[in-house]
């Protein structure tokens, strides 16, 4: 793949400590699957609606995927779908941009401009 970032979605205590720690190791999610979702730009949306319906105030997270080496890996997933996969921690230097995801009065979640959705 040619992406050169990915989106990971989090809530606002995982944002938190992983901005304390340095590196993030996942979410309980990831760390049962033995990788670390990430999300390109044009499946991050689906990904919100599809794990995140309802939550409010979460962190969405611009990942240099680059920065990552050979821990990234695209795999098959939702939908017969390459999703990047990481095999590791992601160290918060690699964090190019983040945002707070709301949701709108109908329930879904708003995406500022550029980060998909």
């Amino acid at each position: 793949m040619t992406d050169l970032f990915a989106f990971k979605i989090l809530t606002r205590d995982q944002w938190t400590q992983w901005r304390a720690e340095g590196d993030f190791a996942g979410a309980p999610v990831d760390i049962a699957d033995g990788y670390i979702h990430l999300s390109a730009r044009d499946q991050v949306a689906e990904t919100a609606a599809k794990h995140f319906t309802g939550q409010d105030d979460l962190i969405l997270a611009m990942i240099d995927l680059p920065a990552l080496g050979d821990s990234v890996k695209w795999e098959v997933s939702r939908g017969g779908a390459l999703f990047p996969h990481v095999y590791g921690t992601i160290p918060m230097s690699a964090v190019t941009t983040k945002a707070v995801l709301r949701l709108d009065p109908s329930g879904r979640h708003v995406f500022p401009a550029g980060f998909g959705g």
